[in-house]
């Protein structure tokens, strides 16, 4: 099930990049991010809200609080990057670059996380790599 939910999240990752280049023009990148976070702030708690989720707040442990808030200042700062390149720069050219991100969380995922590096995962980050500088430069 994990994968149709990342195909999902591909697509959604895609739409937002295009919705956002056209929604950025003329106004303050900073201003648009806080608009987008707004709307997604409303939307997760609304599912939070219909799913009936909101009592597992008081179970959350410290740690995974406080790696949530890590996790949300890197995303917030993430989106501000972000919406500023797509300003300023063509989606065609930021797309790609934004999603080398993907290697870096994979030497991340070996290096924090301790997960097993194979010739498999080396060749695609490679890959990736090689791809993402052929569309940008």
């Amino acid at each position: 099930m994990w994968i149709v939910y990342a195909l999902l999240s591909a697509l959604f990752a895609s739409l937002t990049s295009i919705l956002a280049k056209i929604g950025i023009e003329n106004i303050n990148s900073n201003l648009a991010t806080a608009i987008r976070t707004i709307v997604v702030l409303i939307m997760s708690w609304g599912i939070v809200f219909i799913t009936g989720k909101q009592q597992d707040m008081v179970n959350i442990g410290h740690k995974n609080l406080l790696f949530l808030i890590l996790s949300g200042l890197a995303t917030g700062l993430s989106w501000l990057c972000y919406y500023r390149a797509l300003q300023t720069g063509e989606a065609s050219k930021v797309i790609p670059l934004d999603k080398f991100s993907v290697v870096l969380g994979m030497v991340l995922a070996f290096v924090v996380l301790k997960e097993t590096i194979t010739v498999k995962a080396v060749i695609g980050g490679v890959l990736i790599t090689v791809g993402m500088l052929v569309l940008v430069l």
